[in-house]
């Protein structure tokens, strides 16, 4: 089966490209530039910008044309000057110009990558689902780059979901444990875990999910996933001590001890508002939403995957000992005790 795949140099990309190599299937990916993640796979590459101009859009249907399924997984946060615009351009505009050829190049199915940003969350006795949609303004307010992040993200399932003349399926991964996280990203906290002792661990939690399956899931959605539907990839609700003492168990390190206190993040936040203002693209991680959101308990029900999708989580230790044996031979820490 020939598929086209954006993102294909992110950290879920990439291992979505290593799985649908495994199928047999012949993938070509749109990317903006070489990347090493990319070394050694057998795909086929192709210098695209998403830019929806009739030219770029021709040159994505030359390629899309015989594509059975188009994996739209190209994707940014950018808090950086410009980067608000970067974000529209990609997500809401680069959506728009790969739809038009796969209309163009008539694709059996579209399957876009979304974010858990634009689901709800809940507790673990109320879980979020699918079929309910983030509250962005009353959280974030309507400025800086985490809502315009949300906000286009929910541009772009918009676009999709309304772009009658395809058959098209959204994924909204949420906190995605694996290998190949090359920035890193949500691998962040283990490598912080690998270097040095974390006493504290925040108040909340997330609901996590192995890379692999986190992949695997994405094919299910494109094959079997229902027209029009948007699926929650997810798997085990865990608090962020939880899940510390999961890396800490795979990884040999100490545990995290102490709660973080509420008034040290309140705190935190105060100092970290001001610093926004005067710059609210380098300090969008000290924005007080942001450290208030690691004492909430974000968790989102996986079930509609399991149940639709036959996607089986792994247990997390599984992704986390993958995470950490990759990024040991990347250099990006010690390389992982073998325990015999």
């Amino acid at each position: 089966m020939k598929v086209l795949l954006t993102g294909a140099t992110g950290f879920i990309g990439a291992n979505l490209a290593r799985a649908l190599v495994a199928r047999g299937d012949e993938v070509h990916c749109v990317i903006r530039k070489p990347n090493i993640c990319l070394e050694g796979l057998d795909i086929q590459t192709h210098i695209i910008p998403l830019i929806d101009h009739p030219m770029e859009v021709q040159r994505l249907t030359n390629v899309m044309n015989g594509c059975s399924i188009v994996y739209h997984l190209a994707g940014i946060f950018d808090p950086s000057p410009g980067g608000i615009d970067r974000m529209v351009q990609l997500h809401v505009y680069g959506t728009r110009a790969l739809l038009r050829a796969a209309e163009k190049a008539k694709v059996d199915r579209f399957l876009f990558c979304s974010s858990s940003i634009t689901v709800a969350f809940g507790s673990k006795d109320r879980l979020g689902t699918e079929d309910q949609f983030f509250d962005a303004p009353a959280v974030y307010g309507r400025t800086g780059p985490l809502f315009a992040y949300y906000r286009t993200k929910l541009q772009a399932e918009g676009l999709v979901r309304g772009w009658k003349s395809l058959d098209t399926v959204i994924v909204n991964p949420d906190y995605i444990i694996g290998p190949y996280d090359v920035k890193p990203t949500s691998g962040q906290l283990i490598l912080a875990m690998s270097r040095r002792w974390i006493p504290v661990y925040p108040r909340g939690g997330k609901c996590f999910l192995g890379a692999k399956e986190c992949a695997e899931a994405h094919i299910a959605a494109a094959l079997h996933g229902r027209t029009g539907e948007r699926y929650l990839l997810g798997g085990h609700n865990l608090s962020y001590q939880e899940f510390m003492n999961e890396v800490a168990s795979v990884i040999d390190c100490r545990p995290p001890k102490i709660p973080i206190p509420r008034f040290a993040l309140s705190m935190a936040g105060r100092v970290g508002g001001f610093m926004n203002q005067m710059d609210p693209h380098r300090f969008a991680g000290l924005e007080p939403h942001v450290l208030r959101s690691m004492q909430e308990e974000r968790y989102r029900s996986p079930q509609k995957m399991i149940e639709e999708l036959g996607i089986t989580p792994a247990p997390i230790s599984d992704a986390i000992r993958e995470a950490h044996q990759w990024f040991g031979e990347h250099g990006y820490c010690s390389p992982a005790k073998q325990k015999i």
